[in-house]
């Protein structure tokens, strides 16, 4: 297996296994995690949505994100809300993950090896050694989803919900 592979595989099961526990939460995407709020499905489908897009045009390509205007929602530092009107439709920003995740797959997938080690044209000052080559830039976006879907995890137990078998 080479490294592109290797992050596809990556790429492939943290978006799986974190769509599909938000798509388990359609009818409840504002459930809180815990009893002092937290990070809910709604608002972690849109973070990974909008970082992702943020981490494969602008980080790694120095292009403008194109959910940009989703920054004051579900960028950095953004709190969530429990206000419905505050928030596209879930199954909106759900399907503008998709279409992210895709666009992310066709850049990967237009990259050779050599590619991996090319610099990132905007890496975040101070985070560098995180974002400072394609490879990192497409690692990271792996990472982030299955990092956040703990926060998922825990909407879903707060709610009642079964656990689900992977």
């Amino acid at each position: 297996m080479n490294a592109i592979d290797l992050l596809r595989f990556q790429l492939d099961v943290s978006k799986n296994l974190t769509a599909s526990l938000l798509a388990d939460m359609s009818d409840a995407p504002l459930a809180q995690p815990t009893s002092k709020g937290g990070n809910h499905p709604m608002w972690v489908a849109g973070h990974l949505a909008f970082a992702e897009a943020n981490l494969t045009n602008y980080i790694l390509q120095g292009k403008a994100n194109p959910l940009d205007g989703w920054k004051d929602m579900f960028g950095r530092g953004s709190e969530p809300s429990t206000d419905a009107s505050k928030y596209p439709p879930f199954e909106e920003v759900l399907a503008r993950w998709d279409e992210v995740r895709a666009s992310t797959l066709k850049i990967l997938d237009g990259l050779s090896e050599a590619d991996l080690d090319k610099p990132s044209a905007n890496p975040p000052e101070g985070r560098e050694a995180f974002f400072n080559t394609y490879g990192k830039v497409f690692a990271i976006v792996g990472l982030h989803a299955a990092m956040h879907r703990g926060q998922v995890a825990d909407a879903r137990r707060a709610s009642n919900r079964p656990v689900l078998a992977v």
